[in-house]
C-alpha cells in the first residue's frame, strides 16, 4: 500500500506531464488561434450539464423548441479545482479564467500561498497573496479596449470581482467594491446599490461615470459614454420573480452592453454572468435553476447573434463548477417509465422560486393559502402540508398556531414543490464535476476537448491577442513596493478613515498612494495610476506600478 508521501509523489508528476503548466499565467494556447476584436466570456454559476439537459427537456415539453441556442457550439468540457482541491470554490473559479490562476478557496485574483500536502499543482510560495493582472485588465491597459461586466449578483460577489479586484476574501465587500470602481470600467450592469459608497460615487463622477439606480427608462435611453447601472440593494430578483417592468433581463443588458461597448474602434472585452443558477442549486430549487439557465441562455443567443453579424466576435460559455448534485430522476421512482410529462409537467406549473413563495405566502391569510399555492404553483396542498405552513417559523399570515423552531418557511415549501418533482438532490453545497464549454469564433478557432480552467485563460490571452503574456503585466503594475521604493524613504500609515495610504518622500516631493486606489498624489495633486493599487495586511505590502519611483525624479 502507496503510503501519502509516495501518493503525492506520483500525482505531481501525473500532473507534471499536463502539456500547458496551469500555473504558468499566460502562457499560449496554442498558435493557432486568429485574435479577434471583440471577446464575450459568458459564465453560467454553479451549472452542472444536468441542469443544461433539464432546461432542454423543459423547452421540449413546452413546445418551445428542440434547441438551446448553446447546443450547436458545445465544444467540450471544463476541470475546475482550488489550487489545494477539488471542488472549486466559485471565486478561484473565475480567477482561473481571469488570470490562468487558479488559487485557494474564497481568494480573488491571487497567487495562492503554498499547501504543500494538499496542492493539486506545484505552488511557488515566494508568490503568496501576488496580485495577478487579469484579462479584463490586460484589455484595457494593453490593448485600449473598452471593459464591462454583465451580472445579476450583487456586483461585489465572486465572479465579478475576480475579474475586476484582487483579495483574499470574496468576502470583503467594502474593499472589493473600491477596487472595482478605480478600475474605471466601461460599465457595470447588475444588483448592488447598497455597495455605492460616497467615495466611490465621488470617483465615477469624476471618472465621467453615469450612475443609473433602479431606473429601467434612463437604462434604456442611454446612448454613449461610461455607465454603471444597478438594480436593487443586494442581488436582482430571480428569473421566475422578475417584474420585467422594473428590473431588466441578462438577455436587455447584455443587448445594451453589446451596443455601448461596441462603439469603442479598438474592439471591447465583456464578462456575462448568470448567477443565480448557483443561487437556485445551493437551494435546491429545481424550477427555479431551470428558468434562470433558460434566462442565460437567451442572453448567449443575443450575444451569439450578434458574433455572427459583426464577423470579428469570439463568444465563449463555460461554467464554474457543478452545485447541488441535481439529477432528472431521483430515489424511489420507476425510471423506465417516467413519461416527459411525469418528469416537466410539474415544474412547468411553477411561477415563482421557492424564495418568490416565501415572499407571498408567509403574510397570507391561513384560509387563503390553498389557492394562493395553486396559483402560482400548480399545487394542490393537502391538510398536513397546510399545517406545516402554519406552523413553520417565518409565518405571519395569522392564527393562533404554535411555531415550530425547526423548519423555516422558505425549507417548508421547498421541500413542498420538490415533493411534486421528479427530480434529486444530493448536496446543498458545490461537486466536483467537469463542466460545460462552448465557444464560436469567425474562423472556427475553438478550444475543443476536455480543458482544466487555467488553459480557458490561455485561450483568452491569445483570442484577444495580447502582446505578452499576462504574467509580464503583472510584474509591472502590481510590484512589491519594498522593491520600487528601495533606499527611497517610505512608510505605510493610515488616514483618518482608517485606510492604508503608501507615503514616499525624497527632498523634494512627496508621493501619496492610497490602497485600493487607481488614483495616487504628488505634492497634493492627483494623478492617474492606470491600475489599481492593492494593499494586503497579511504581507504588508503595496503592490503598484514598477515605474512609480520615476514620479520623484
Amino acid at each position: 500500500m502507496f503510503n501519502k508521501k509516495m501518493k503525492k509523489l506520483i500525482f505531481s508528476i501525473l500532473f507534471l506531464c499536463v502539456p500547458v503548466l496551469v500555473f504558468a499565467q499566460g502562457n499560449s494556447y496554442r498558435n493557432k488561434v486568429r485574435p479577434t476584436q471583440n471577446v464575450i466570456l459568458m459564465i453560467p454559476d454553479g451549472t452542472s450539464l444536468s441542469v443544461i439537459s433539464a432546461a432542454r427537456w423543459y423547452k421540449i415539453h413546452n413546445n418551445l423548441g428542440r434547441n438551446l441556442n448553446i447546443d450547436p457550439f458545445i465544444s467540450g468540457t471544463v476541470q475546475h479545482f482550488n489550487s489545494n482541491s477539488p471542488i472549486p470554490c466559485s471565486a478561484p473559479a473565475a480567477s482561473a479564467f481571469m488570470t490562468g490562476v487558479a488559487p485557494q478557496a474564497h481568494q480573488l485574483s491571487i497567487y495562492p500561498p503554498a499547501d504543500p500536502e494538499n496542492d493539486i499543482f506545484p505552488v511557488n510560495p515566494d508568490r503568496a497573496y501576488q496580485p495577478l493582472a487579469t484579462i479584463l485588465e490586460a484589455a484595457k491597459i494593453d490593448l485600449g479596449m473598452s471593459v464591462g461586466i454583465v451580472v445579476t449578483c450583487h456586483f461585489v460577489h465572486a465572479t465579478p470581482a475576480a475579474a475586476a479586484a484582487h483579495h483574499y476574501s470574496r468576502n470583503n465587500y467594502a474593499l472589493i467594491a473600491q477596487q472595482m470602481a478605480y478600475q474605471n470600467l466601461d460599465l457595470l450592469f447588475g444588483g448592488g446599490t447598497r455597495h455605492l459608497s460616497e467615495r466611490m460615487r465621488t470617483h465615477l463622477e469624476r471618472n465621467n461615470t453615469t450612475i443609473i439606480e433602479d431606473d429601467i427608462e434612463a437604462f434604456r435611453r442611454f446612448e454613449s459614454g461610461k455607465l454603471w447601472a444597478l438594480w436593487h440593494p443586494v442581488a436582482m430578483p430571480y428569473e421566475l420573480d422578475r417584474n420585467p417592468v422594473i428590473t431588466p433581463s441578462l438577455e436587455e443588458m447584455t443587448v445594451r452592453a453589446i451596443e455601448l461597448l461596441s462603439q469603442n474602434e479598438n474592439g471591447f472585452f465583456l464578462l456575462v454572468e448568470g448567477s443565480m443558477v448557483d443561487w437556485l442549486a445551493h437551494a435546491n430549487d429545481a424550477g427555479g435553476m431551470i428558468a434562470e439557465f433558460l434566462a442565460f441562455d437567451r442572453a448567449v443567443g443575443a450575444a451569439l447573434e450578434f458574433a455572427k453579424a459583426d464577423g470579428n466576435t469570439t463568444v465563449i460559455i463555460a461554467s464554474d463548477h457543478g452545485n447541488s448534485g441535481f439529477s432528472i430522476g431521483r430515489e424511489g421512482m420507476n425510471f423506465d417509465e417516467a413519461s416527459l410529462s411525469n418528469l416537466f409537467e410539474p415544474v412547468s406549473r411553477f411561477r415563482r422560486t421557492a424564495t418568490g413563495m416565501n415572499s407571498i405566502i408567509r403574510n397570507t391569510a391561513p384560509e387563503n393559502l390553498k389557492s394562493v399555492m395553486y396559483e402560482y404553483t400548480g399545487i394542490e396542498i393537502s391538510y398536513p402540508e397546510l399545517m406545516q405552513i402554519v406552523t413553520a417559523r417565518g409565518f405571519e399570515g395569522g392564527g393562533n398556531f404554535p411555531t415550530d423552531t425547526s423548519r423555516t418557511l422558505l425549507s417548508t415549501l421547498t421541500d413542498i414543490m420538490n415533493s411534486r418533482t421528479l427530480f434529486g438532490f444530493t448536496t446543498t453545497g458545490h461537486t466536483g464535476e467537469e463542466v460545460i464549454l462552448a465557444a464560436f469564433h469567425p474562423q472556427g478557432d475553438i478550444p475543443m476537448g476536455m480543458h482544466f480552467a487555467p488553459e480557458i485563460n490561455h485561450y483568452l490571452v491569445d483570442v484577444l491577442g495580447l502582446p505578452r503574456p499576462l504574467d509580464e503585466l503583472t510584474q509591472e503594475i502590481f510590484a512589491k513596493h519594498t522593491e520600487v521604493f528601495a533606499g527611497i524613504n517610505h512608510r505605510i500609515m493610515q488616514d483618518s478613515d482608517g485606510n492604508f495610504v503608501l507615503e514616499v518622500r525624497n527632498r523634494r516631493n512627496t508621493l501619496r498612494v492610497p490602497a485600493h486606489s487607481s488614483v495616487a498624489y504628488l505634492n497634493g495633486t492627483p494623478f492617474d495610476l492606470g491600475s489599481v493599487a492593492i494593499h494586503f495586511d497579511r504581507t504588508g505590502l503595496f503592490y503598484l506600478p514598477r515605474n512609480l519611483a520615476e514620479r520623484l525624479r
